[in-house]
């Protein structure tokens, strides 16, 4: 996989839950789903949720495979959607 121009860094792995989904403190704000990758671009798993404060969100990434350690530099790929791309569930 060559595509480092499209990948942006998401944060550092702070703590593993004890079901091993990685918390990662945010730099950017990214989508759900978005794939998150470390520095060899090996792919770690996908964004489950993002919670935490405006100014500092955290992301709780599901891991594929193994989880990385604590101190792991992330990257992610960004689904650039604009807002008609996106749909929500209603309830009528």
């Amino acid at each position: 996989m060559e595509c480092t121009e499209s990948m942006e860094i998401l944060g550092i792995v702070e703590e593993i839950t004890c079901d091993g989904r990685m918390i990662v403190r945010c730099n950017e704000l990214p989508d759900i789903g978005a794939a998150v990758f470390d520095r060899k671009q090996t792919r770690l798993g996908s964004v489950g949720r993002v919670f935490g404060p405006v100014d500092g969100p955290y992301a709780s990434v599901t891991p594929e495979g193994g989880p990385a350690k604590i101190g792991t530099e992330t990257y992610y790929r960004g689904n650039k959607q604009n807002a008609k791309g996106k749909r929500r569930n209603r309830r009528d």
